[in-house]
């Protein structure tokens, strides 16, 4: 293929019109102009896979449902692109400048993008609403970048239609690839959430509006490259001002969620967590764990919760004890109080949360220092992989998991995991699920008990008072054919503050409006998944 430069034409008018230029008015070579445009190219697409990802990832912080927000998104955006390129075909008239401004609207809406859904989150309950315009403004902008981009390349050098377009989405892609890898693996580590989009939108501004006004500086009038200049000096001062107040945003957004005042909150690889404490009128200390801001437990009642939890699954054997998530140390400290348990082997996929229920005063307290005592092993893996090789059979399996409300939890509740947990239980073994609130979510209730049955376990479900939760429901299961014993063991432990034989026997009488529904079984290619929405609880 044969490549003609263009020929070099007049430059701008004092007046600021763009007039086309050549490669001569550039004053580099053409081959280093051309590598420096699709740098350029390669530093927006990473830029733009970036923010893609970071409304992904914030909608499944702060809603769950990862499958959901990340179709909102993605489908949003990809319309959207196209929308963009379509609108962008009349500024090929004046490629340099189009381009100027598109990039600096991206880089401020794309950095802000992040600090502004989380306002509206938190302060004005919009977010769906506002992630939908968000998306599809972040995604008009990416769109319109490439028709412009290729008029800045074939502006260096023309060259064939199908070789401009190779080079161009080969920068492009490999910029997302770039993207992509960095968001998890370096900018949320280093940066967080909010600062590392920021970050990424002052990158974007560089590349996109300073190397085309410097390469392309000769083909712009006077007043229009000053204003672009300012404008893109704008744009990294409002970028870096948001900068420097992101720590005291993130706190006040991230109290205005929660109703007590926060003590500690730490984002990890996996999770949000956080801490928050009050005192209660009977004077009493409230300390609540929230996991993405769903509560895990309240100290003032937290040992209804646990109580029923354990006890039911150790009425039987018990010498090796097998718990699956409760990183929080108190299903685990219920577990130790038989002095017949052998072993306590304790699956969190968090290390973080062990470290901090180890670690966190009030926490470790609560838990009686539990992870201290000689007979628990902890194990900081996935569950469903850590089950697929485990290493001996439990004579009891406690599943104390958080609620199935996306697919990557949705799957600790499956057929396939609980054929995993069958198949980990000793003959005779028991194990019990919590299963979420039969009154707020029954069809979820009942799915997780169908399951278990459709992976070969009898199963029988009980549901008690926890008054920070409502009412909540539990399903003890068995590989035998008949259904277990729900009962205690023949020598409880002294010191239950809330579980007798009396409440085990109510526990399994379902009043008529909470009794069995028809439900599906939740499996691994067909998750049925429960989502929280506008204050009340949502059956999908």
């Amino acid at each position: 293929m044969t490549e003609t430069q263009v020929p070099s034409g007049a430059e701008a008018a004092p007046d600021g019109e763009e007039r086309p230029d050549g490669a001569e008015a550039l004053r580099l070579p053409a081959r280093a102009a051309r590598a420096l445009v699709l740098a350029a190219v390669f530093t927006c697409a990473a830029c733009g896979l970036v923010y893609e990802l970071a409304l992904v990832a914030l909608g499944s912080y702060l809603i769950g449902n990862s499958v959901t927000q990340a179709s909102i998104v993605l489908s949003v955006m990809v319309f959207a692109m196209g929308v963009g390129s379509l609108a962008a075909k009349p500024l090929q008239r004046f490629p340099v400048a189009a381009f100027a401004v598109v990039e600096g609207a991206l880089a401020l809406l794309g950095g802000l993008s992040v600090p502004a859904l989380y306002a509206a989150f938190a302060w004005l309950n919009l977010y769906v609403p506002a992630l939908v315009v968000v998306a599809f403004a972040v995604g008009a902008l990416i769109g319109a970048e490439i028709p412009l981009l290729m008029t800045l390349l074939q502006r260096i050098r023309r060259q064939d239609a199908g070789s401009a377009v190779a080079d161009l989405f080969a920068a492009d892609y490999v910029g997302a690839l770039i993207g992509g890898l960095a968001f998890p693996f370096f900018l949320l580590p280093l940066f967080g959430h909010i600062r590392g989009a920021l970050l990424v939108g002052a990158v974007n501004a560089v590349a996109g509006i300073a190397v085309v006004l410097w390469l392309f500086r000769r083909q712009i009038g006077n007043r229009a490259r000053a204003a672009l200049w300012a404008g893109m000096a704008a744009v990294l001062a409002v970028l870096g001002g948001t900068y420097a107040l992101a720590g005291d945003f993130e706190v006040s957004a991230r109290q205005a969620l929660y109703q007590d005042p926060i003590t500690l909150a730490e984002r990890t690889p996996y999770q949000e967590i956080v801490v928050t404490r009050k005192v209660t009128l009977s004077g009493r200390t409230d300390l609540r764990l929230f996991l993405n801001g769903d509560l895990q437990f309240s100290s003032v009642d937290e040992y209804r919760y646990h109580e029923s939890l354990v006890h039911p699954a150790l009425a039987g054997a018990r010498r090796d004890v097998l718990i699956l998530g409760g990183g929080d140390g108190l299903a685990l400290r219920e577990v130790l109080r038989y002095p017949d348990v052998r072993s306590a082997t304790l699956v969190e996929l968090d290390p973080e949360m062990i470290r901090l229920a180890r670690t966190h005063k009030e926490i470790a307290a609560l838990n009686r220092h539990a992870f201290d005592d000689p007979r628990v092993r902890v194990v900081t893996a996935d569950a469903f992989s850590w089950l697929r090789s485990a290493p001996r059979r439990y004579d009891s399996i406690i599943v104390d998991m958080p609620d199935p409300d996306d697919v990557a939890t949705a799957k600790l509740y499956s057929v396939e995991f609980y054929g995993l947990a069958r198949r980990a239980l000793a003959p005779g073994g028991r194990m019990v699920v919590q299963s979420g609130s039969p009154f707020f979510a029954p069809r979820s209730f009942w799915c997780i008990e169908k399951t278990i049955r459709a992976a070969g376990l009898s199963t029988v479900p009980y549901h008690v008072d926890v008054p920070s939760f409502g009412d909540w429901g539990y399903v003890l299961a068995s590989p035998s054919a008949t259904p277990p014993t729900l009962g205690l063991a023949a020598s409880p432990p002294s010191g239950l503050r809330f579980l007798d034989a009396e409440v085990l026997r109510a526990s399994a009488t379902f009043a008529k409006d909470l009794r069995r529904t028809d439900v599906g079984v939740n499996t691994l290619v067909h998750p049925r998944l429960v989502e929280y929405e506008n204050d009340e609880w949502k059956d999908v």
